[in-house]
């Protein structure tokens, strides 16, 4: 099976081909306001986040980006009108816990315990399950799915007990921000399965075309892009394949959307209106502002979809206008506590 040639990567390096924004209107900062914002970020996220067209719009609109040092109390450092992370690990979840303790005035973009939430797979889409948006422009749900933590050999057993139809897509069961906890892989027979490395999750592969939607949530702002995703497994294809096939987070230079020939059934992007209750929905249950949903629809419909995976603080830096989405909804935050001191004060 040539996959190398056959599969286009679901990766966010991948050039979007058709993009659709609800942003809402740019807020005018307070009188004589100036937002400081630290940042405590991996040096890979700092070098695709902050790129100079967000620092210099920014600094346009009265934002400063200031490091944190994390070889320092961060009580010491500041100070602060918000604080925007992405780390992981126990340590930093107590010392930003400590910190808005004693700064409730502080915005933390996002609460640490929040986004634990979206640690684990097995919790990730409870919400999306939970959710009913079955009449509202469409379906939304996830795929079926089974917990694997330990014992590979029991994997067949346990996926003929939960009736789940091959293939089956296994992820990582935790997300801690590397790039093996974003593999994936597609299992074709029973067999295979046993070759897997709990803990995992498994979900059942839904044909969608080959084509992925990123729903980007910048706080009440959503742009949604379009990908290349793994294309469609028929019956031909599962009667002729066995094994585990991988799937690494790299770059795939040849899924080009604007070289593909899709059929318009496939590359239409979700209603507006389905999108927009979906992110609202989620933002309340998740107490999330920055996160991305990966969606798909099923192959033959119009309006079935499915949410296979939720980001906290993604790619932002590959979304087309960014820097003026991003700066807009920082000015919104500080805007709206300004409001909040004066019909306090």
């Amino acid at each position: 099976m040539r996959l190398s040639a056959e599969i286009a990567c679901r990766n966010e390096e991948e050039k979007d081909n058709e993009i659709i924004s609800f942003l809402p209107p740019a807020p005018a900062p307070p009188p004589q306001q100036k937002l400081v914002v630290g940042y405590a970020l991996t040096s890979k996220k700092v070098k695709s986040f902050l790129q100079p067209k967000l620092e210099g719009l920014a600094r346009k609109k009265g934002i400063l980006f200031v490091a944190i040092d994390q070889s320092r109390p961060l009580l010491e450092q500041g100070p602060f009108d918000i604080v925007l992370h992405k780390l992981t690990g126990k340590e930093w979840q107590q010392i930003l816990e400590d910190y808005r303790e004693k700064h409730p005035d502080v915005t933390v973009l996002d609460p640490p315990d929040a986004i634990r939430h979206l640690y684990n797979r097995q919790s990730m889409l409870q919400e999306v399950a939970d959710l009913n948006l079955s009449d509202y422009y469409g379906k939304v749900g996830v795929p079926r799915q089974l917990v694997i933590t330990k014992d590979p050999s029991s994997i067949p057993a346990a996926v003929t007990k939960a009736g789940l139809t091959l293939p089956l897509v296994a992820k990582p069961l935790v997300v801690d921000g590397s790039a093996k906890s974003h593999e994936l892989s597609l299992a074709y027979d029973h067999f295979s399965l046993s070759m897997l490395e709990p803990p995992l999750v498994l979900q059942e592969f839904v044909n969608h075309g080959g084509v992925l939607f990123k729903v980007y949530v910048v706080g009440e702002a959503i742009r949604v892009v379009r990908r290349f995703s793994l294309p469609d497994v028929n019956k031909r294809e599962l009667l002729n394949n066995a094994g585990v096939f991988r799937f690494p987070r790299v770059s795939c230079a040849a899924a080009n959307a604007d070289d593909a020939d899709l059929d318009p059934g496939i590359a239409e992007l979700p209603p507006r209106p389905l999108l927009e209750r979906l992110a609202k929905e989620l933002r309340r249950r998740l107490g999330l502002r920055l996160f991305n949903l990966d969606m798909i629809r099923e192959h033959g419909t119009r309006d079935r979809f499915y949410v296979i995976d939720i980001n906290y603080f993604p790619g932002y830096g590959k979304m087309p206008g960014y820097e003026h989405i991003f700066t807009d909804f920082l000015l919104g935050l500080v805007q709206s506590k300004y409001k909040r001191r004066l019909s306090n004060g």
